[in-house]
């Protein structure tokens, strides 16, 4: 049915067909549509090539560093780790758990609080480093179905987070806390918001498989670099390194 809208100035009707104004906008999406899509899909093509490729931007000093803690031994194989890294270099550092994780922030205190004696400029680098909790995306038992909502919420804080550190580096070992920020890490790579070059390294206790964690990320291809700290691993997962035993 021709649709008509007429306006009245005096006497005399002004008549304007919008016939066709649908078909014209269904046009219009069907042109622009699949542009967008083609740039969605070269910008990932182009992420992905470049995961798991040398990153001019760590050659540099100073490099915002985001360390995952993770309740367990997660924390405890993470802060091993965070003691052999060159602390002048990756600074400034910013530990992130769950918020329903007190101890494993304690932990880390106790570890930069320990540089102050250890080098003369540990005071500055302890000012430097904060320390975050972040939203839980499931809480041990929780259902899977309630923990949709929960994994939401702690996507969008990490988003939030991600925007507010910008990491150029982020480090983890397999706590779920992870997740929601290397999705979102990955999410702003992709959009051009920042790269942040996502590390991770498998617990030692995975002896036979990675954990759920660490099958997202290497699957989905979120990590930059991936590493198994036992042969059987790295021979069930080719693209990982092995590392050997860091404990």
């Amino acid at each position: 049915m021709q649709l008509f809208l007429v306006l009245q100035e005096g006497k005399r009707g002004v008549f304007i067909n919008l016939k066709g104004m649908g078909k014209v906008n269904d046009g219009i999406l069907c042109f622009i549509f699949p542009i967008f899509v083609t740039i969605i899909v070269v910008r990932l093509m182009y992420v992905l090539y470049w995961v798991r490729k040398p990153n001019r931007s760590l050659r540099t000093d100073n490099l915002r560093t985001l360390i995952v803690l993770g309740s367990g031994g997660h924390t405890a194989e993470m802060l091993r780790i965070v003691n052999v890294l060159q602390k002048d270099r990756f600074a400034p550092r910013f530990y992130i758990a769950a918020a329903t994780d007190s101890m494993s922030l304690q932990k880390a205190k106790v570890l930069e609080d320990s540089l102050i004696q250890q080098e003369n400029s540990g005071r500055k680098m302890v000012e430097a480093s904060q320390f975050i909790q972040i939203y839980r995306s499931r809480e041990v038992g929780q259902s899977y179905v309630t923990s949709i909502a929960t994994t939401l919420i702690a996507l969008a804080h990490a988003v939030w987070l991600t925007f507010r550190i910008r990491p150029q580096v982020i480090i983890c070992n397999g706590p779920g806390t992870c997740i929601p920020l290397c999705t979102s890490a990955f999410l702003f790579k992709l959009v051009g918001l920042g790269w942040s070059n996502i590390f991770y390294v498998e617990s030692i206790a995975r002896v036979r498989k990675v954990s759920l964690s660490g099958l997202l990320l290497y699957k989905l291809l979120l990590a930059d670099q991936f590493y198994v700290q036992w042969p059987q691993l790295q021979k069930k997962y080719p693209r990982a390194q092995l590392v050997g035993c860091l404990m």
